[in-house]
């Protein structure tokens, strides 16, 4: 999965420069481009390539961790994957109500632990891009916590997901189980998928992710629907009027 030999990957590590800079650099723009110029956003599966990744120009934090290891990979920067799973409770309001409760209890989740001066940093600040987020922030500018949209933080208003050397966490709060560290995301899916049957994970892949995706395209451009226990502020309209989709 880790395919960052192939030309897309290479020609974009040696278009974008990233090899000559200095380390911390080198991890702070690989970092920001996953971050913002691949948006949030459901692929089809969590094992696709880093290359399927690119080419699809989105994803979510299974399938940005993987492009975000290739790049890493590419430029000579120790990283490794650490698997959790996630309480579904932080996917409401971007997974419809009427798909939720199909939904399993626990969703595979992952982030990156990159080296630096001989520390391991966790990395998942990457999962959502800029608009997204202030599209949340701005939905619920009363809020501290919230485990929801994609978002699980006790930090709303100033989620640690920018590069700065160190940690980085946008759904931190959302974590069910502990998986451990693994070098790769193969070794992580090798033996876990996730907890649906395989008629739902037909149903996810050709349906229910494309109404995801068109519900995230709504929340970045400020259309944030309200979902039962979260309320949410929408563009140009009082919180009463707001319903659920």
């Amino acid at each position: 999965m880790l395919d960052f030999k192939v030309p897309a990957i290479a020609a974009l590590i040696e278009t974008r420069g990233w090899s000559r800079l200095p380390r911390a650099d080198r991890i702070g723009a690989i970092y920001d481009f996953v971050r913002d110029d691949i948006p949030f956003g459901y692929n089809r599966a969590d094992d696709i390539s880093a290359s399927d990744v690119l080419r699809d120009g989105y994803g979510q934090c299974n399938t940005k961790a993987t492009l975000l290891m290739a790049l890493l990979r590419g430029v000579g920067v120790p990283c490794r994957l650490h698997g959790f799973t996630i309480h579904k409770a932080l996917q409401r309001g971007v997974v419809p109500e009427a798909a939720y409760p199909w939904a399993p209890a626990e969703i595979l989740h992952s982030w990156v632990e990159v080296e630096l001066d001989g520390d391991w940093l966790n990395l998942e600040g990457f999962i959502l891009d800029s608009p997204y987020l202030q599209a949340i922030q701005a939905a619920f500018p009363d809020r501290e916590s919230l485990c929801g949209y994609g978002v699980g933080t006790d930090r709303l208003d100033a989620p640690q997901v920018g590069w700065t050397g160190e940690d980085t966490y946008i759904q931190k709060t959302g974590i069910a189980r502990d998986l451990g560290t693994f070098a790769s995301p193969d070794d992580f899916l090798e033996n876990r998928k996730q907890a649906i049957s395989r008629f739902k994970e037909q149903l996810y892949r050709h349906a229910i992710r494309h109404w995801m995706n068109a519900r995230v395209r709504k929340i970045r451009n400020g259309d944030v629907p309200p979902v039962p226990g979260l309320g949410a502020r929408r563009k140009g309209l009082p919180k009463e009027h707001g319903h659920a989709a």
